[in-house]
């Protein structure tokens, strides 16, 4: 009886060829009813047909010959496998394809069958035989099918994995907000997406931080990349301030966070994306017909959407492609509220720093200036180095460069308390070692108020310029000497005439060490010299060691224009990388040399019975300066400043008049004893000096050295008020 069931099943089966359309047909419909989600994607409902069509051919062919035969998957249905791997379609879907095929051919068989014969014995024979031949065709044609389905599959989660770490390797390179945006938008358009833009809300660019989306609805394009070149596919131009329309897809994901898919079907555009003819006019010309919309979230706050486009692709994107670039975008979202955290505390550590550094260097006598800030180009971010010019008493300058370790807005800071710190020192008069350890002392004073583990320190280098001896004294903590330009002769400026040195320099420890010593070295200068001052980020460079930083930096000095400013111009194109790593400060001063008739001394004995001569000197001095308006006031300071030198002071005894942008008086002794102002009695028949010279004076001050201490008082020269004066260039000639 088994036999005659599959001689009967092998006749039938040869006997239903000729209605194998009728059979494809009924099987197609049956899957339209069934798997109606399968036919909203083109290209697999293109091959459903053929794969129907095979199926039931091959399966014919297999009840015809009978079990002993070899069946294979027909080709339509290894495509259709792969398809619906391709679109992400479930593996059960693809196994009840063959399970409604099979069921729906053995029903029709089954009812050829009782129409065929009446017998019930070889019914229920055929029927078990239908039922286990079915069987066997689907386990045997589904194996292979699975197979070419799961190698698709691999072959797309591949495709995925190796698309997700290109994109970590290629979005987030730099710390630029618009460039981590535009490196998302260059690698959704070179794997899935025909048009990528990428908006970021206004209140994510500013200073001010991130507000809820639904507050600030307001976004700027900063980014998009098209297939096309240009993006004429974009109607809104990078850099373009727009808005969603209020309960439109995209605010809708922007304020919830939820990534959205949105298809278009033929002339159902939404108004979102054709808010204007422009975009109307886009999208008819192109025909962009899928959209994903993706919020770019960090740190739980909204930052702004990315809009992932087709319209060359035919195929439109799906729940995988949707999971796909939310991966990616939420990567690249991270890279970017890093990238705009970095350039606002960026922004903000060079706001201060700039604030923090001279703005307008004062120009006086003693040195004509030119300096340069510039902040590194890494990510490492704003750096503490300053430069200063600070006026001292009698004519000279002190010279100041100085380099915080450390980055960002605690080494600005840093940085600002250390130059108000060296501007209070400078202001004593104190010669550079001693400043320089007061200075130390301030360093770990301010490490000791820091949070524990919190390490500071920096380097400094002070020089002062005395325009009269035409001597420069400098001390350094850690920090690079200076270069030292003189000319070979006596005629000025020639670069060809210019001998580039670096002076004998005992450089100390950096500051923040404490207790260890700190040398002034001394030497002249010649009138028309320059000093460099810089810090060591003008020297070192990865591309080079600093031997041959340093030899380049003297060639350029040697052949350097007469101009400042070109100077630095120079030194900076030669010296500094293409993209530096640390901050520069640059400091260039020319020396000036004070004309003999600008300086006058006399030597006083230390007797009370000179004061007279000493005031008549210093009238006679002001008559032929032309200056007779300042002899009453000048009589008065010289002769309080030399009669407390001969009563507290010591031998010798020096009486000095300067003039300059400013009348400076001194009389120096060799007493170390401080001057300081006394509070006299109504009785009292001295005690008043100082407090006279202070009231009388613009300015005045003491200062020591080794030989013991100089009093100064300074007057405005008639004419002339302080702000003038501080503008004052050249020297005054009689």
């Amino acid at each position: 009886m088994g036999t005659d069931a599959h001689a009967f099943i092998s006749d039938l089966a040869r006997g239903l060829e000729p209605r194998a359309d009728q059979l494809v047909d009924a099987t197609l419909q049956c899957l339209r009813r069934e798997l109606p989600k399968l036919w909203a994607y083109q290209d697999i409902a293109a091959v459903l047909p053929a794969a129907a069509s095979e199926h039931i051919t091959t399966l014919l062919d297999f009840l015809e010959q009978g079990t002993e035969t070899d069946v294979k998957t027909p080709p339509a249905a290894i495509e259709l496998a792969r398809l619906l791997a391709k679109h992400r379609v479930p593996i059960s879907d693809l196994l009840r394809i063959y399970r409604l095929v099979q069921a729906r051919l053995v029903h029709l068989l089954y009812e050829e069958t009782t129409r065929l014969t009446d017998a019930p014995e070889l019914i229920n024979a055929a029927t078990v035989a239908l039922s286990a031949m079915g069987f066997e065709y689907v386990d045997r044609t589904a194996e292979q099918a699975v197979a070419a389905y799961q190698q698709e599959r691999d072959r797309w989660l591949q495709r995925r994995l190796s698309v997700i770490n290109e994109a970590n390797t290629r979005i987030g390179t730099t710390l630029d907000t618009a460039r981590t945006a535009q490196e998302l938008a260059d690698v959704g358009t070179d794997h899935f997406a025909d048009l990528v833009t990428v908006d970021l809300l206004d209140s994510a660019l500013q200073e001010g931080g991130v507000v809820p989306a639904h507050v600030a609805s307001a976004v700027r394009r900063v980014a998009q990349q098209s297939v096309l070149d240009g993006c004429p596919d974009s109607a809104v131009d990078t850099g373009e301030r727009h808005t969603y329309p209020e309960g439109s897809e995209p605010a809708r994901s922007l304020a919830t966070g939820q990534p959205l898919r949105h298809d278009i079907a033929g002339s159902d555009v939404p108004p979102w994306l054709a808010a204007s003819p422009d975009r109307r006019r886009a999208l008819r010309i192109f025909g962009i017909h899928s959209v994903l919309l993706v919020p770019l979230r960090a740190r739980g706050a909204p930052l702004g959407l990315v809009q992932f486009l087709r319209h060359r692709t035919a195929v439109p994107f799906d729940d995988e492609d949707l999971r796909l670039a939310h991966e990616i975008a939420s990567r690249a979202a991270v890279y970017i509220d890093n990238a705009r955290r970095y350039t606002h505390e960026r922004s903000t550590a060079l706001t201060l720093q700039r604030s923090l550094l001279q703005h307008q260097v004062p120009e006086q006598s003693a040195v004509e200036t030119a300096c340069r800030y510039l902040p590194c180009g890494s990510r490492a971010g704003v750096g503490g180095d300053w430069y200063d010019v600070i006026p001292l008493s009698g004519a000279r300058v002190a010279l100041v460069v100085g380099d915080v370790v450390g980055r960002g807005l605690h080494a600005s800071a840093t940085m600002g308390r250390l130059r108000t710190a060296v501007r209070t020192l400078a202001d004593i008069d104190l010669m550079p070692d001693e400043l320089l350890t007061h200075l130390d002392d301030v360093v770990i004073r301010i490490q000791r108020e820091q949070e524990r583990g919190a390490e500071m320190s920096a380097t400094c280098l002070y020089a002062v310029y005395d325009p009269v001896s035409r001597l420069c004294s400098l001390a350094s903590a850690g920090h690079v000497p200076p270069a030292v330009v003189t000319p070979l002769d006596s005629g000025g400026h020639s670069p060809a005439l210019r001998a580039v040195g670096f002076p004998e320099l005992s450089i100390g420890p950096p500051l923040g060490l404490g207790g260890l010593p700190f040398e002034t070295a001394q030497f002249q200068l010649p009138e028309g010299s320059l000093l460099v001052l810089y810090t060591d980020g003008l020297i070192q460079s990865r591309a080079r060691d600093v031997d041959t930083a340093i030899t380049l930096l003297r060639n350029v000095l040697a052949r350097a224009p007469v101009s400042l400013e070109a100077t630095c111009e120079d030194l900076l194109s030669a010296l500094l990388p293409d993209s530096p790593t640390d901050d520069i400060a640059l400091l260039v001063a020319r020396t000036r040399a004070l004309d003999a008739r600008q300086v006058v001394t006399l030597d006083l004995p230390s007797d009370p019975a000179f004061v007279a001569g000493a005031r008549t000197y210093a009238s006679d001095q002001l008559a032929a300066w032309g200056l007779e308006e300042l002899s009453f006031t000048t009589e008065l300071m010289v002769s309080e400043l030399v009669t407390n030198a001969i009563r507290y002071g010591k031998a010798p005894i020096q009486l000095r008049m300067i003039l300059q942008s400013t009348l400076t008086c001194e009389v120096s002794d060799a007493s170390s004893t401080a001057p300081h102002l006394r509070h006299a009695r109504v009785f009292d028949e001295g005690g008043r000096g100082l407090l006279l010279v202070a009231q009388l004076a613009e300015r005045w001050g003491a200062r020591h050295s080794g030989e013991g201490k100089v009093i100064w008082a300074e007057q405005a020269l008639p004419g002339r008020g302080s702000s003038e004066l501080r503008s004052v260039t050249a020297p005054l000639r009689p």
